[in-house]
């Protein structure tokens, strides 16, 4: 079955890219316990490229396909899941690159949508929380289930300016009824 990408963001609705988010049907990873487990012998680089055997994977479509079977472990680990296999992947940064934004609204009324590097939508919100860090000012989106995707640098700088815009105090950012401050302590 031929892979169809979610339509550009800017040409739907805050509404219609939940409704395409909320449809995106994903395995239940974290009800599966597997009995082999194993090394898959890959890496996801902090730019997002994933790798096997050292050899960056080159085809969307095995990304798009591994990604829907990763799960952070209880250790903090990341594992590739099926219901008879748990193999270890090595992941430098987050799983996950936000590579678009769209904004709808302003202030308290604001929504943030992202797509991620491998076409998964995800709105920020109570459910996916935007964390700012302590160590480096680098944000990051809650994908699912104790994931996270960073958000790309042109992402963010569009996130920053949409907050310098609304000039709250402290500086930050709504999305879907939850305030996101951007830095702690401010």
């Amino acid at each position: 079955m031929p892979y169809t990408p979610p339509p550009e963001l800017a040409s739907l609705s805050i509404a219609e890219i939940a409704e395409l988010a909320e449809a995106q049907k994903l395995p239940p990873v974290d009800q599966w316990d597997p009995q082999e487990t194993g090394d898959s012998e890959m890496r996801i680089a902090a730019d997002g490229t994933w790798y096997h055997q050292g050899d960056p994977i080159k085809r969307p479509a095995m990304v798009r396909a591994f990604s829907s079977i990763l799960r952070r472990e209880a250790d903090d680990s990341y594992a590739l899941v099926t219901p008879y296999q748990k193999l270890s992947i090595a992941v430098e940064d987050a799983p996950f690159v936000a590579v678009e934004l769209e904004s709808q609204g302003s202030s308290a009324d604001r929504t943030l949508a992202f797509r991620l590097n491998t076409d998964h939508l995800v709105v920020a919100g109570p459910d996916h929380p935007l964390r700012f860090g302590t160590d480096k000012p680098q944000p990051y989106l809650q994908v699912r289930r104790g994931l996270e995707a960073v958000l790309a640098r042109p992402v963010y700088y569009e996130l920053a300016e949409l907050a310098l815009e609304e000039n709250s105090h402290p500086l930050g950012i709504w999305s879907a009824g939850v305030f996101f401050p951007m830095a702690n302590g401010s």
